[in-house]
């Protein structure tokens, strides 16, 4: 009855968590959710204004598929300013968050049999989308013995000729490890002379609390040309629900057949959500950006510790975004096991790690009150207690 290409795909496990944590709190019971991927801060207020003055003004309409010039050009700056990094408006195109920058560029360049080279832990959408467009995720596990990072000889060995693609995070979503600049250089090396794309999701590059933030694509000439940089504002400003993501490649073909795609899906994102966004964009809420990671930072610290004193578990320090990731090995080998038992004995919801393709651990959001995590912490400090 249906597609075959929709039969492929998986429910996110951080969605089924959060609506099973939500169930159980519709029956009464007192849960506690530290699955979800968003920041508990507001948005910033400079970023409102902007929204309710583009909505005062009627600026209501429809766009250009890719965005409307001024916010290209605030993109353009940021890259410049921030990253070192110099695009021309026709290699810019903004959609509907990240995750629709993603599917185009796996619409635009995935075929049928091409391998996707994707490092375990990964983000759960990535090797769905792959699949989604026929290709094949090949996945690079990797532990807390090379800080979740691939190193240059996992690379090598992955690599066939049917390889199309890489797919880096960094900051990671689930692990918060960082690729510092001499890593991603030895990354740079093994892919010269090859046909490789890099798609570089930087996400949570505001947020950082270990070493500096380095965009892969500048590293070299060679990786400028071969890197689709991704981004947005939804976790750095805390602007999940106003679903802005962008994309930049020096490939202008690339970049033209994706606003072609989105001319025939989506069309233009939210008007009023690019005024908001070019504010944003030019620095004006820096200052809100630098407390909510400062109060990131701390609950970092907080966790990093309270759950490497929890006889059993053990957890490798973040150096960004917002989650620890916890392995749990020593007590249940089986993360959907462990995290399913854990939401419905102590009402505590966590992503079990099968979901980002890595058994045997689970992934904790610190975006949350410390009061809240130091409870949450609790409970499942008892839970692996009374495992014991």
């Amino acid at each position: 009855m249906f597609s075959k290409r929709i039969n492929k795909l998986s429910e996110s496990l951080t969605i089924a968590i959060s609506q099973k944590a939500r169930e159980l709190k519709a029956q009464g019971k007192d849960v506690l959710a530290f699955s979800a991927g968003e920041p508990d801060f507001d948005t910033p207020l400079i970023i409102k204004e902007a929204a309710i003055k583009a909505i005062n003004e009627g600026f209501t309409k429809y766009t250009a598929v890719a965005g409307i010039p001024e916010l290209l050009k605030a993109i353009q700056t940021k890259l410049k300013r921030d990253n070192n990094l110099e695009y021309d408006l026709d290699e810019i195109i903004v959609s509907n968050g990240a995750k629709q920058s993603l599917f185009n560029i796996m619409a635009c360049l995935i075929d049928e049999g091409d391998e996707v080279i994707i490092p375990a832990p990964y983000w759960v959408t990535y090797p769905e989308l792959v699949k989604y467009h026929d290709g094949v995720p090949v996945t690079i596990k990797t532990d807390e013995t090379t800080n979740f990072k691939i190193t240059p000889e996992m690379l090598k060995k992955a690599i066939t000729p049917k390889t199309k693609m890489l797919i880096l995070t960094t900051p990671s979503n689930p692990t918060g490890a960082v690729y510092t600049k001499e890593e991603l250089k030895a990354i740079a090396d093994v892919l010269k002379n090859t046909d490789i794309w890099v798609v570089s999701d930087e996400m949570y590059e505001k947020l950082i609390y270990d070493g500096e933030f380095t965009a892969t694509a500048s590293i070299n000439e060679d990786m400028l040309k071969r890197t689709i940089t991704v981004n947005g504002l939804s976790k750095s400003h805390a602007m999940t629900g106003w679903r802005f993501g962008y994309l930049a490649s020096k490939n202008k073909e690339l970049v033209k057949n994706m606003i072609k795609l989105q001319s025939q899906s989506t069309s233009n994102i939210n008007s009023i959500t690019q005024k908001a966004a070019i504010p944003a964009l030019l620095g004006a809420a820096d200052s809100d950006v630098e407390k909510m990671r400062k109060e990131f930072e701390k609950r970092r610290d907080f966790v990093y510790e309270a759950f490497n004193k929890i006889d059993g578990l053990s957890a490798a320090k973040p150096a960004g975004a917002f989650y620890i990731f916890v392995n749990h090995q020593k007590i249940m080998p089986e993360s959907m096991n462990f995290a399913l038992t854990l939401l419905e004995e102590k009402g505590v919801a966590v992503v079990p790690g099968v979901g980002f393709g890595s058994e045997g651990y689970f992934r904790f959001s610190f975006a949350t009150d410390l009061e809240t995590i130091k409870e949450g912490i609790k409970r499942i400090a008892e839970f692996i207690k009374e495992l014991k």
